[in-house]
């Protein structure tokens, strides 16, 4: 039996796994499983209150429907089937009008609100105008029924988009209420917000991660589908970063805090889904143009098919045209439109995040479908950026001295190069410190250790100081960093890195998937970088570029107006050509927030493949709301046709609009069931 109890407590060994039940267990607890799995119990805790009331509110909403709706056939029951004596002229009007007012009240407080605001022409005006009209010529029933099923779109419409932000908010908001801070040497239960860089935070197994952080203990085990979408779990070492809004799985650690929580990643990630329906796609603003423009034609149009044929019919009936009228501009309301595009956007916003994608605004998805030529940084986007010492050669020097020397300089980097050297050497018992560092970009580092000038990086920086090394070196197809002590060169270092396991596969499907060239620029020798392309197939590749070169590249590539180009990197010296290109696409997980801010498209995995993905999301996106905006103009089109030749009633004139309008919702809605 599963220990659900929200009293209960947990204890842990001294390896700090759990003694009293198993992971399943405290999960279950967290989640606040004893209310699913005992519904028969009283509901008396504060939560369940508001859990009660909130589906108390979602009932309210639905009741006018479903009290006009029962009126509504009872009325039509009266009118066709018992047809009593009393049901008729004040008594069956009275009937309607009650059957109406639960549904028209809202829709007509909305046309009065946006009437004083001077926008006379919207759908609320347009569903008073027709309903009341059909009151006017004594037509109740089709009153009171397009206003109904015109009220169940908006809430088939809430439901749908409350779907979509329920996804997003399940899968990213998973901020913990309290973190485990260690002060006064003990630990205290604070808010996240209140903790301080710096202090240690401990998260027992179970527990969601509070706020970034260095790992302190040896390591663990975490579930990072929160962030990344993905389900397999990740093993973080000491040492390590370890992100907001992971679950903790293995054992009791103990992090150091590395950023506050408005700047974690969980923040940034929230902020992110939250803006993204501020920035809206072409189509999307397209389309609110064209109802601002359109609803007033159709009014207008309508108001001719009154007034015209009394002009030109010799048999003008007024209240049949009238009717028809009243049809044309029931079917002319632009609810299909306005209501499933936006959706179909937010639903694609939605599917990407469940796949670890962030797009930062709808216009980003659509642009994603138009990309032709993808344009890629190497180191960290699709090696994996994780450098390790492979060898030490040096000129006469001691090496345990030589690399003691250079680490000292690399430690003050934050590039994975110099991470890899001081990482190599952090075990050694005595360590030097380097002062004046300097960084020269592009080139590498200069700097004091022990009183001498070290110059630390690649041959053109030892060349930029006119220093004589070894020609044998450049034809050295691995990556290196040269030394040079004193003005003297001292020796390199043998770094290696490893191809991304995906990035050969993301190439061929990039190709598969409309992207006509690809693109490789690194700061890296162009040796190296032509080994890497050709391994993974790019098409293109450059290689010993400075930033300023990259930017330059990307910026002769715009030059041909027929390329659309995304870039991808994850480097602060890459934020440049990100705000440069069309798309910028940052690896979030290992990325620099520069790289992230300045980004259209984060990708939390750091996988190339999920490139291929985006793409994929974003022309499955574009096809529903292609498909939407056809199949509503061409319903439309047909019953407008047919009811100005009066050939159509209120009840074609309801499906062409609120049908339609389902219809394209539930479409809308298919892409966050689709799998990418």
């Amino acid at each position: 039996m599963i220990n659900t109890a929200p009293n209960h407590k947990h204890t842990y060994d001294e390896q700090g796994r759990m003694t009293c039940c198993t992971l399943e267990e405290k999960i279950y607890t967290e989640a606040g499983a004893e209310q699913l799995l005992h519904k028969k119990k009283t509901i008396d805790s504060g939560q369940d209150k508001v859990q009660l009331q909130a589906h108390s509110s979602v009932w309210k909403q639905y009741l006018p429907a479903i009290i006009s709706f029962v009126m509504l056939l009872i009325g039509i029951a009266l009118d066709n089937y018992f047809k009593p004596s009393f049901f008729t002229n004040y008594v069956r009007l009275a009937w309607y009008a009650i059957a109406y007012l639960p549904v028209g009240l809202p829709v007509i407080k909305e046309g009065w609100e946006a009437s004083l605001k001077k926008e006379f022409f919207t759908e609320f005006t347009l569903m008073v105008l027709a309903t009341m009209g059909a009151f006017a010529i004594g037509q109740y029933p089709e009153g009171v029924a397009v206003m109904l099923f015109y009220a169940v779109g908006e809430l088939f419409q809430k439901a749908a988009v409350n779907k979509a932000k329920n996804n997003i908010k399940a899968l990213l908001d998973v901020r913990p209420s309290s973190a485990s801070v260690l002060r006064n040497n003990k630990y205290e239960e604070i808010k996240p917000e209140e903790v301080e860089i710096g202090e240690t935070i401990q998260i027992k197994a179970g527990e969601k991660i509070p706020l970034d952080g260095e790992m302190l203990s040896e390591g663990s085990s975490f579930n990072t589908a929160a962030l990344t979408g993905e389900s397999k779990p990740k093993s973080i070492y000491k040492g390590a970063q370890v992100l907001a809004g992971m679950l903790n799985l293995d054992k009791v650690i103990e992090l150091k805090v590395t950023k506050k929580f408005a700047d974690s990643s969980l923040a940034r990630i929230l902020e992110m889904v939250q803006n993204a329906t501020a920035r809206k796609a072409k189509t999307e603003l397209l389309i609110r143009k064209f109802a601002k423009i359109y609803t007033p034609i159709v009014f207008f149009l309508a108001v001719a098919l009154v007034v015209v044929p009394y002009f030109v019919l010799s048999n003008y009936v007024f209240n049949d045209w009238l009717y028809r009228a009243l049809i044309f501009l029931v079917i002319s309301c632009p609810c299909a439109l306005v209501i499933s595009i936006p959706l179909g956007y937010f639903g694609g916003i939605g599917a990407a995040s469940r796949n670890g994608i962030l797009f930062k605004g709808s216009n980003y998805l659509e642009l994603m479908t138009k990309i032709n030529t993808v344009v890629m940084d190497k180191t960290g986007t699709l090696t994996a950026g994780v450098f390790k010492v492979q060898a030490i050669v040096t000129n006469g020097m001691d090496k345990t001295d030589f690399i003691k020397t250079l680490a000292a300089l690399e430690s003050k980097s934050t590039h994975p190069i110099a991470k890899a050297i001081a990482e190599y050497e952090k075990n050694e018992t005595q360590t030097y410190q380097a002062t004046e560092i300097e960084e020269i970009s592009g080139h590498g580092l200069k700097g004091n250790v022990n009183g001498k000038e070290v110059l630390a990086g690649n041959t053109k920086l030892l060349k930029k100081y006119n220093i004589t090394y070894d020609a044998a070196i450049d034809e050295i197809i691995e990556s290196i960093v040269v030394v040079a002590i004193g003005n003297q060169y001292t020796g390199y270092v043998l770094i290696a890195d490893e191809v991304k396991e995906d990035a050969q596969e993301a190439i061929r499907q990039m190709h598969l998937n409309g992207i006509k060239q690809t693109i490789m620029l690194s700061g890296d020798k162009n040796s190296i970088t032509q080994k890497v392309a050709k391994q993974i197939g790019i098409d293109t590749a450059f290689g010993d570029l400075l930033p300023e070169n990259k930017v330059q590249k990307v910026e002769e590539l715009k030059q041909d107006k027929t390329k659309i180009i995304a870039f991808v990197g994850d480097g602060i010296n890459d934020a440049p050509v990100l705000a440069l290109s069309d798309v910028g696409i940052a690896m979030g997980a290992m990325g620099s927030d520069a790289a992230i801010e300045t980004a259209n498209v984060v990708i939390q995995t750091d996988q190339p493949l999920k490139i291929v993905t985006a793409i994929k999301i974003g022309k499955a996106t574009r096809s529903i709301v292609i498909q939407n905006i056809i199949l509503a103009f061409a319903v439309k089109a047909i019953v407008l046709v047919l009811g100005a030749g009066g050939l159509a009633t209120m009840w074609e004139a309801v499906f062409a609009d609120v049908g339609v309008a389902l219809l394209a919702i539930l479409n809308a809605v298919r892409i966050q069931r689709m799998k990418f």
